[in-house]
């Protein structure tokens, strides 16, 4: 039996993997985890430490347009977020509306064109013509000093300013002072957590333009995909669909518990009114709010892949058809 390393994000809809209660056929799984997603990333990326590992979706579209990208994702969907609550402003920069965004500094977590920056330029591109080439950037972590990730390549249009936060700085305390006016990042900064008066969202009522978004779209914005090592397919062309079949039954046993818990009102979990807000998103996301497979996400990675394109991050308009394993392409 082969043994599979797997590297991932602790989430619920993977805990089967993590307790055991859920196997792959013909493999031995070992678990493995990390304190934040990006340091699976780089293992995955610099040292090739696992078989299968959870991977954002703007890195495994940088490594194919390299053209010779030594992994193969799968149509599995491990985090994915509504990103107009990921767009945070100085209150004291005079930005009032994503307009007012043209001709200021903004934030990035990590890389120009992260996973949670991609999808808001674009949004914001789209439904208000603000494009990148209009901003100033400044690459770094939010909350501590990092100069941006330097494992991946980070291409950016030559008519897009962008530049690394200063040594020993962080976006949050940046925002905070009015340094930049604005931040995008997949992390809520410390600033906004600690409810300074100086520093908001973008979209206040975050949720209510988001679900409109999706009535609108039917786009549920996908963050994170899981890839194997080409050479391990190769070997094993089974085991992509295994892998596949698995990770989507640890999903649906997790959305499981959830619908199952509506009965009694999911008294087991600490959230307050969890089964009214769970009956609220079946209502407008469906009762498989997160699927996995091409077919129902096709109108997402269309609009991911579109936009990296559009913000300069490839040379080429990458079709989803190129992202997946051939064989689950029918998903």
């Amino acid at each position: 039996m082969t043994t599979l390393d797997i590297g991932c994000s602790r989430y619920e809809h993977v805990a089967g993997l993590f307790d055991g209660s859920i196997s792959i056929e013909g493999a031995d799984v070992r678990m493995h985890s990390a304190d934040m997603p990006s340091d699976i990333f780089e293992k995955m990326i610099r040292d090739r430490a696992y078989d299968v590992a959870e991977l954002g979706l703007t890195y495994h579209l940088r490594l194919l347009d390299t053209g010779n990208s030594p992994f193969v994702a799968l149509p599995i969907f491990l985090a994915r977020v509504f990103r107009h609550s990921a767009i945070y402003i100085n209150t004291q920069s005079g930005i009032r509306r994503p307009e007012d965004l043209a001709g200021k500094t903004i934030g990035e977590f990590g890389m120009y064109g992260h996973d949670g920056g991609v999808w808001p330029k674009g949004i914001l591109s789209d439904e208000f013509g603000l494009t990148p080439d209009q901003c100033r950037w400044v690459i770094g972590a939010t909350d501590w000093y990092m100069p941006p990730f330097d494992f991946i390549a980070q291409p950016h249009p030559a008519n897009v300013e962008v530049q690394p936060v200063p040594e020993g700085d962080t976006l949050s305390d940046m925002l905070e002072r009015g340094e930049i006016q604005a931040l995008m990042s997949a992390r809520a900064p410390r600033c906004f957590v600690d409810g300074s008066p100086r520093v908001a969202r973008l979209f206040p009522d975050h949720e209510a333009v988001e679900r409109d978004y999706f009535a609108r779209t039917g786009i549920f914005p996908i963050m994170h995909t899981l890839v194997v090592r080409r050479d391990l397919l190769e070997a094993e062309p089974d085991f992509a669909r295994a892998i596949f079949e698995a990770f989507t039954r640890a999903k649906d046993a997790a959305l499981d518990r959830l619908r199952v818990g509506m009965v009694e009102m999911n008294f087991k979990t600490t959230v307050p009114w969890l089964t009214p807000l769970l009956d609220r998103n079946r209502t407008g996301l469906g009762d498989d709010w997160w699927p996995y497979g091409v077919a129902a996400n096709r109108t997402a990675l269309d609009t991911f892949c579109r936009y990296f394109h559009e913000q300069g991050l490839s040379s080429r308009h990458i079709a989803v058809e190129e992202l997946f394993a051939a064989d689950l392409l029918d998903t």
